[in-house]
């Protein structure tokens, strides 16, 4: 124990562990799991239903060494960690901190914006990464202001490749949150993922947002029925289409 306590140090020293949610039956498809958060992320998604996260704020400060404790006391519990956050990848030490989890034997699954391509390429030739899912926030061509500050949509298109056809399991996610998914643009989005073993649709959450003004003006993107039109759209594209 000692040994692994004393790598978890040296993984996570450049990851901020900002929350730890213990058990979920829901986050890590098939699997008993807790989710690990890292904080900050290069996107500024008006609807983002973590803001402190995204603001690189902690809304806990996590201990490396009971994290790494609890982790090894539940060995038998837990089937796997799910690294959310945030944007996990702009973190050198993600790789680190994913090693010492296979360590430890848990199944690993990554939640992620696509924007670091390399680091998605790299947690899968190594093996390090067992199920990705990637948000697909628009159309690609759509990448921009006020989502991120630069045009993302080109290391957004390469990401899905390389989650594709990478040989992990995987699912692609979308917040439908209007004006960035509306029924004009899903079969473009649907089309970038074309094949796809799975797109869950997800109603965005209002009741705390990025930008608070967002989740005052954005109610029409909320009832079943525009859900339903999404995913009639969607479905031709991928194996399977679901609301979530």
């Amino acid at each position: 124990m000692q040994s692994c306590v004393k790598a978890a140090k040296n993984a996570m020293s450049t990851i901020t562990v900002a929350g730890l949610q213990k058990t979920s039956l829901i986050d890590y498809p098939g699997k008993v799991s807790c989710v690990v958060f890292i904080t900050g992320c290069n996107f500024t998604c008006p609807y983002c239903h973590n803001p402190e996260l995204a603001r690189g704020q902690y809304p806990e400060r996590i201990d490396r060494n009971d994290l790494l404790a609890f982790l090894d006391q539940r060995r038998t519990l837990l089937d796997g960690v799910v690294i959310s956050g945030g944007e996990p990848t702009l973190r050198t030490g993600l790789h680190a901190l994913c090693r010492d989890l296979r360590n430890l034997g848990m199944a690993i699954k990554l939640d992620t914006n696509g924007s670091r391509p390399d680091v998605i390429e790299t947690l899968i030739r190594d093996g390090l990464v067992d199920y990705i899912a990637m948000d697909l926030k628009t159309a690609p061509d759509d990448y921009g202001p006020p989502l991120c500050n630069e045009k993302t949509g080109p290391s957004v298109l390469r990401s899905i490749e390389t989650i594709m056809t990478g040989g992990v399991d995987y699912e692609f996610r979308t917040t439908c949150a209007a004006p960035f998914v509306t029924q004009a643009q899903m079969p473009t989005m649907a089309a970038s993922i074309q094949g796809a073993r799975r797109l869950a649709l997800q109603r965005f959450n209002p009741q705390e947002t990025l930008d608070p003004a967002f989740g005052c003006t954005a109610q029409t993107s909320q009832s079943m029925e525009w859900m339903q039109s999404l995913q009639q759209l969607a479905a031709p594209f991928v194996e399977s289409c679901f609301i979530r």
